[in-house]
């Protein structure tokens, strides 16, 4: 079968694995993850009626980035956010601590793999990365997700289950590997210097 009937069919197949990686709706979710995230908790005075406008005050303060929130808004967020089980708002003695439940550091890990991007040296080193999975039948939804994943990072098939790409990724994978609970065995990494009539690909990712 030519390279590119190859690639395509391989391309319909995985086209319904996007659903695993949805786009978060509001930019604010996000940021409240991460904030939550480097400060891991976060002890706020508790004396009411300013418990909210403290919070929404601490919050503000620590967002350095140029998005403006109304107030309204991240009440709103945090409200739903803790509705939903994501954060914990507890009363100890004078103060309330906000932190992330178990359930929200899930979501969080779920954040930090959607936000996976690789990145495009100025120039590339000539060496082909090689994705080669062999993931259980019992890890279907796992192995579909990852498929998906690594279209999304642009990677592209060279055969069923090995998937190449240019720059490096070692990094990315390794995240992918924590967050999908797989092993070495199943996922490897291989860095290739010569891949046998690669100029298909060459053309595809627009190479020199």
């Amino acid at each position: 079968m030519p390279w590119h009937s190859y690639y395509g069919s391989i391309l319909m197949n995985n086209n319904k694995n996007k659903h695993y990686f949805r786009k978060p709706r509001s930019e604010i979710v996000k940021d409240i993850f991460k904030w939550l995230a480097i400060a891991g908790m976060v002890y706020i005075a508790a004396s009411s009626p300013y418990f909210t406008l403290n919070l929404i005050k601490e919050f503000k303060k620590q967002k350095k980035h140029k998005k403006r929130y109304k107030k309204q808004k991240i009440y709103n967020s945090f409200y739903n956010l803790q509705k939903q089980g994501y954060i914990s708002i507890e009363r100890m003695g004078h103060r309330v601590c906000v932190s992330l439940t178990e359930k929200g550091r899930k979501k969080l890990a779920w954040l930090q793999v959607d936000g996976l991007k690789i990145k495009k040296p100025k120039k590339w080193d000539k060496k082909w990365r090689i994705i080669i999975f062999d993931i259980s039948q019992l890890k279907k939804i796992q192995r579909n997700a990852f498929r998906g994943k690594l279209e999304e990072l642009n990677f592209r098939p060279l055969q069923k289950s090995v998937w190449i790409h240019p720059y490096d990724c070692r990094k990315e994978v390794k995240i992918l590997r924590e967050f999908f609970g797989l092993g070495k065995k199943e996922v490897r990494l291989i860095v290739a210097e010569d891949i046998e009539n690669d100029s298909f690909f060459k053309k595809m990712f627009k190479l020199n």
